[in-house]
C-alpha cells in the first residue's frame, strides 16, 4: 500500500462558531432533545466498559435508554482503565497557582504540538472539573491534604499542580466509579450487559449505524445485536507493537472493522510513546510495565557522564551523574512532556550513557526526595508504584535507584468524530481512545482519563439526543439482508482462520509484526525505514494467512482464534499506519521524523503543508486521504520549548 488518493477536505461542521467559551453551552443548547417517555423506545449498543464506555452506557441508562453493553473481558472491572496510575487533569486551581481553564486549554494544544481542534481542547477543559465533581459524589477515595481538601500534584507539560490521584492507582478507583454506576442500571434492567463477547463487525443500513455482529468467548456463538446507535469505546491500537503498556487483549478490531464500513480513521501515526517503564528483560515478555508518570514529581532522572559507565549507581558520585533534563529543559525540568522525555532518553542510551542490560535504561532515583521529605512520606504518595517495581525487577528503589526506558502507550490516533464526537457513519460513535481524541500529536499525562469521562459523562449524552431526536427509526429486523449478509462475512472470516492449519503461531506473527512497527514506526521514524517496512508488510500478511496454526474450533472458548483475528486486523491497520507516518513529512509531538529535526534535535513542523487532520477512507489497496485544516484563533502555533 505505497499509493493512496487525495479525496475532497473534511471539516468539523458541529462545533457553533462564536466566542471559544461559549461554544460548549451554544451546541448543547441547540442540540435537539428526546423527551422521556420517547428515550426508553431507543436501544443504545455501547461496545467497551473502560472509563469512556463505563460512564457513557450508565449516563445513557439513567436517562432512559436502553443500552445493550458489551465487553471482552469477563468483567467490566477488567477494562484497561483499571492500569492508569498516576491521576486525572482538571482546572480547580486548589493549589492556587495559577491556574484557569483556559491555562489547562493552552497547556493541552501546547503539548500536542498544535495538531489538535481548538473547540474540542476548550470544551475539554471546562468540562475537567464537572468531572472531578462527579467522581467525589460517588465515592471516588481521591488523596487528600491536611486541611481536607483534594490533593493535587504535577505531571509532565505544565507549571502547575491540576493532576487528582490516588495514590497510584487512580485510573482503577475512578473505573469502579463508573462501574458502580453502570452496575445500578444493569441492576434496574436499563443496562443488558454482555460480558466475555466480542464486537467482530459493524452493521451499517440505509447508511446508518444499526448494530454490531459479536462472538460469544465461551460458547463460539456469533449474533447480530440491532439498536438506532452504536458507540465505539474500544481503546487504542498500541499492541499493534506486540509490546506496549497496554493489557493483552486491548486491539484495533472494532474501530478497524468500523473503518472498513466506512468510518474514516484520522492521525493512525500519532502514538505516544511513555517515558516511564521498566525496561525489556528479554525476548520472552509479552508486555511491558509503566511506572507512572506521577514519579516524576520526585526521582530525578540521570546517566552518568561518562559513556560505557558500568559502575553500581551508588559508586557514581554526584559530580559524575548528568541529569540531563534539569540541564537541557531548565525550565520544566524532570516533567517536560512525554514525547521529548522519551526522545532525550533514547539520545542518551543512543550515545552510549544508558545503564542496565544493553545499555537501554536510565536511573529514576529518589534518594533526595527520601531525604528531604522522609521515607514515610514517599510511601504514602507511591507505595503500591515502588511494591510493583520490586516484584518484577527484585530491586528496592527505595535504596537503589528505578531503572525506566520508553515504551509504546497511547495513542492518539482513532476514529475521525465531529465535535458531537460521530464518526462518517452516521449514528456510529467513537469515544474515548477509540477517537483520535483532544490530545493532537502527543498526549499530556493525566489527560486520558480526563477525555475518557468527558466524553462519557458529559459530551456523547446530548450528542446521542440530537442524533436520536433528529431522525426516523425503522425497525431492523434480525433476517434483513444487510444483517444476514455481515453475519455471514464474520463466520466466514472464522472459519478461515481455522481452515489454515499451518505451522507458525499467532504471537509469533505478532510479535514480528511488533518489531517491524517498533524499528521503524516508534520513537524515530525515517523515509527509508518507513518504506522498508512498507513492503515487508504485504508480504507478512499472506504468509499469516497461509501459515498461523489455531488450535481447537470455533464453538469453545478459544483464545489463539481471538488472537488471530486481532492480529489479522493488525496487520492490515498496520499498513495504514506506515503510509500516514510516510505522508506526514514532518516533526511533531510523538511522531518524529527523523529528516525534519531542528539544530538541538527537537520536533520540527511543518505548518504550511501539515496543519491538518489526516482522516483517511477505506477503498480496498488504494485508501483516500481527506484533509481536515486546523485554524488557531487562540493559540498561535510556534516552536514549542520547554527550557
Amino acid at each position: 500500500m505505497h499509493e493512496y488518493e487525495l479525496g475532497e477536505p473534511i471539516a468539523d461542521t458541529k462545533a457553533p462558531d462564536g466566542p471559544i467559551e461559549r461554544r460548549w453551552d451554544e451546541r448543547k443548547f441547540t442540540a435537539k432533545l428526546v423527551n422521556p417517555a420517547n428515550r426508553r423506545k431507543h436501544r443504545v449498543i455501547v461496545v467497551g466498559t473502560g472509563l469512556a464506555g463505563g460512564s457513557a452506557g450508565a449516563t445513557l441508562a439513567e436517562q432512559g435508554y436502553h443500552v445493550i453493553q458489551f465487553c471482552f473481558q469477563d468483567s467490566p472491572r477488567r477494562a484497561h482503565s483499571v492500569a492508569a496510575q498516576g491521576g486525572i487533569n482538571a482546572a480547580k486551581n486548589y493549589r492556587n497557582d495559577g491556574d484557569s481553564v483556559y491555562r489547562l486549554f493552552y497547556d493541552t494544544v501546547k503539548g500536542g504540538d498544535f495538531r489538535s481542534r481548538e473547540s474540542n481542547v476548550y470544551r475539554l477543559a471546562q468540562i475537567s472539573g464537572q468531572i472531578i465533581d462527579q467522581c467525589v459524589a460517588q465515592g471516588v477515595p481521591f488523596a487528600r491534604e491536611y486541611g481536607g481538601l483534594l490533593d493535587t500534584r504535577s505531571f509532565g507539560g505544565v507549571q502547575v499542580q491540576r493532576t487528582f490521584y490516588a495514590r497510584g492507582q487512580t485510573g482503577q478507583q475512578l473505573l469502579l466509579g463508573a462501574y458502580q454506576a453502570l452496575s445500578r442500571q444493569i441492576d434496574a434492567g436499563n443496562v443488558e450487559l454482555h460480558a466475555r463477547t466480542e464486537m467482530l463487525d459493524l452493521i451499517v443500513v440505509d447508511g446508518k449505524a444499526r448494530g454490531i455482529v459479536a462472538r460469544d468467548l465461551i460458547t463460539g456463538e456469533v449474533t447480530s445485536h440491532l439498536a438506532d446507535a452504536v458507540v465505539l469505546a474500544t481503546g487504542g491500537y498500541g499492541n499493534v507493537f506486540y509490546l506496549s503498556t497496554n493489557a493483552k487483549g486491548s486491539n484495533a478490531t472494532a474501530i478497524w472493522r468500523a473503518h472498513k464500513r466506512g468510518a474514516y480513521l484520522a492521525n493512525p501515526c500519532f502514538t505516544q510513546i511513555h517515558p516511564t517503564c521498566i525496561p525489556r528483560s528479554g525476548e520472552h515478555q509479552s508486555k511491558l510495565t509503566l511506572m507512572s508518570e506521577s514519579l516524576r514529581n520526585d526521582g530525578r532522572i540521570w546517566v552518568p557522564q561518562r559513556a560505557g559507565d558500568d559502575r553500581p549507581p551508588d559508586r557514581i558520585p554526584e559530580s559524575e551523574r548528568d541529569y540531563y533534563l534539569e540541564r537541557l529543559y531548565p525550565s520544566f525540568g524532570n516533567l517536560v512532556p512525554r514525547d521529548i522525555a522519551s526522545r532525550a532518553a533514547k539520545n542518551m542510551c543512543d550515545a552510549g550513557f544508558g545503564v542496565g542490560p544493553g545499555g537501554l535504561g536510565v536511573y529514576l532515583d529518589f534518594a533526595d526526595a527520601i531525604a528531604r521529605l522522609g521515607r514515610p512520606a514517599i510511601e504514602a504518595k507511591y507505595g503500591n508504584l515502588f511494591d510493583m517495581y520490586e516484584r518484577i525487577t527484585a530491586e528496592n528503589p527505595y535504596e537503589v535507584p528505578m531503572r525506566i526506558y520508553p515504551a509504546i502507550h497511547y495513542t492518539m490516533g482513532g476514529l475521525w468524530v465531529d465535535y458531537d464526537l460521530q464518526t462518517t457513519i452516521p449514528g456510529l460513535f467513537a469515544v474515548g481512545e477509540a477517537n483520535f481524541s483532544d490530545h493532537g500529536a502527543n498526549r499530556l499525562g493525566a489527560s486520558a482519563l480526563m477525555q475518557g469521562l468527558a466524553d462519557g459523562y458529559f459530551v456523547l449524552p446530548p450528542a446521542i439526543n440530537d442524533y436520536l431526536a433528529g431522525g426516523s427509526f425503522e425497525t431492523v429486523a434480525p433476517d434483513d439482508p444487510a444483517v444476514s449478509e455481515v453475519e455471514s462475512e464474520v463466520r466466514s472470516r472464522v472459519e478461515r482462520l481455522l481452515a489454515v492449519r499451518g505451522d507458525r503461531t499467532v504471537d509469533s506473527f505478532h510479535r514480528e509484526l511488533g518489531m517491524l512497527m517498533w524499528d521503524h514506526c516508534g520513537m524515530a521514524r525515517n523515509e527509508t525505514g518507513l518504506r522498508k517496512a512498507l513492503e515487508r508488510l504485504p508480504a507478512l500478511r499472506e504468509e499469516f494467512w497461509r501459515r498461523v496454526r489455531i488450535p481447537g474450533t470455533g464453538a469453545e472458548l478459544n483464545q489463539e482464534l481471538e488472537k488471530a483475528g486481532r492480529v489479522a486486523d493488525f496487520l492490515e491497520f498496520g499498513e495504514l499506519m506506515l503510509l500516514d507516518a510516510l505522508v506526514r513529512e514532518e516533526s511533531c509531538g510523538g511522531h518524529f521524523r527523523e529528516e525534519h529535526q531542528t539544530p538541538d534535535g527537537e520536533a520540527q513542523r511543518d505548518d504550511e503543508r501539515f496543519s491538518y487532520v489526516a482522516a483517511w477512507q477505506y477503498h480496498g489497496e488504494k485508501p483516500v486521504l481527506h484533509k481536515e485544516f486546523l485554524e488557531f484563533d487562540y493559540v498561535h502555533p510556534t516552536q514549542r520549548s520547554y527550557t
